[in-house]
């Protein structure tokens, strides 16, 4: 078995999968539901001085992703100071909670949820481009409580003064991203929005926010040297992988639990650990950055260069064939053949080949 263990600002986690802050941790038994799940940490719900009124709908699943108008917590703080955080503390991982929004609010309840917290997450979803009010409440977290802060950036946002702010403010690590929006859904039987917000809008998670996410995490390692919960269309151990291997630390997955349930949690980890063997590395420390160092190697290029092709690999499914729009492959007996001259090095055929028979160095 590979190592799993890490640390994300001085807190030992012995995997690197946890919630991400919404429905899976909404109260005490979802929290420790998600650690006897296999999660290494749990994230509670975001609170806030006032417990949120939310629309309904406010779920739903669309082909590829996940639409949602949720907001924070509808039960108010003291019901989790009282009942939800003791409750998931008796899971013996972790918890990491979730505060929002402004630097008055967290002045306010971070001295209160400090009895519970290893960590404070403080979400941004609520601000915009302008840093300050972020490095605002991540000072007053940092005069309030002795734990590591961490806070989550939207993906919208230009990820490198982000991070870049959010580090000169304090922060110990950084969670990304949030769900992006707005968005739309809507229901073709009766012509109504998906979501019951007051424009229809939702925000979009799943894994079609999954490249989103990938990019912001690729561009907060390179900008700060801080940890990194990388967060968007977790859904599998190989997407965690990509997590990793683009810098971060440890993983949230939410949408994947509210669809499949806390299980989830473990059944990543246990994927992750059966890749890390299948390929050979000791730990997910080892992949960690892996994408970084590669892309810091590579050598861009414009030349159509066609990628390689193992013809004793092929077993002649065609869907080689029947995506490339350049015409420069075709399964004959049973088996595709490449025609240099006209392709065009997309690329396209690497991806769709289930078998990995074609290749690109």
């Amino acid at each position: 078995m590979a190592d799993l263990s890490t640390r994300i600002a001085g807190i030992s986690l012995a995997n690197p999968v946890m919630p991400a802050a919404g429905p899976p941790g909404w109260n005490g038994e979802a929290m420790k539901a998600c650690a006897e799940g296999g999660a290494g940490a749990i994230v509670a719900k975001t609170v806030s001085v006032q417990p949120a009124t939310v629309p309904t709908p406010n779920m739903a699943s669309i082909p590829g992703g996940f639409l949602n108008t949720e907001l924070w917590s509808e039960l108010p703080v003291d019901q989790f100071i009282a009942r939800e955080y003791p409750l998931a503390k008796e899971a013996g991982v972790p918890l990491i909670v979730s505060l929002g929004y402004t630097a008055e609010e967290i002045a306010q309840l971070a001295p209160r949820v400090r009895p519970f917290a290893d960590a404070l997450e403080l979400s941004t979803h609520y601000i915009g481009d302008d840093p300050s009010p972020m490095m605002a409440a991540i000072r007053a977290a940092k005069d309030a409580v002795d734990v590591p802060v961490f806070v989550k950036l939207s993906p919208f946002r230009d990820m490198t003064t982000a991070a870049q702010a959010a580090a000169e403010a304090g922060a110990d690590g950084i969670v990304a991203v949030n769900s992006f929006g707005p968005c739309l859904g809507v229901d073709i039987e009766t012509g109504q929005m998906l979501m019951g917000s007051q424009e229809g809008y939702g925000w979009l998670s799943g894994a079609a926010l999954k490249p989103l996410a990938l990019r912001c995490v690729f561009d907060v390692a390179r900008a700060v040297d801080l940890p990194i919960v990388g967060v968007g269309g977790i859904t599998r151990g190989s997407d965690a992988i990509e997590f990793l291997m683009v810098g971060a630390s440890a993983v949230g997955v939410c949408t994947a639990a509210i669809l499949k349930g806390p299980s989830i949690y473990g059944k990543i980890v246990r994927q992750i650990d059966e890749w890390l063997d299948a390929h050979g590395y000791a730990s997910a420390e080892d992949v960690r950055g892996l994408a970084i160092r590669r892309w810091q190697e590579r050598t861009f290029r414009t030349a159509h260069v066609p990628p390689t092709l193992d013809v004793d690999t092929c077993t002649g499914c065609g869907l080689c064939e029947t995506s490339c729009v350049y015409d420069a492959i075709h399964v004959v007996d049973n088996k595709a053949q490449l025609v240099p001259e006209k392709c065009y090095g997309c690329g396209l055929c690497v991806t769709r080949c289930p078998v990995q028979a074609l290749s690109i160095t």
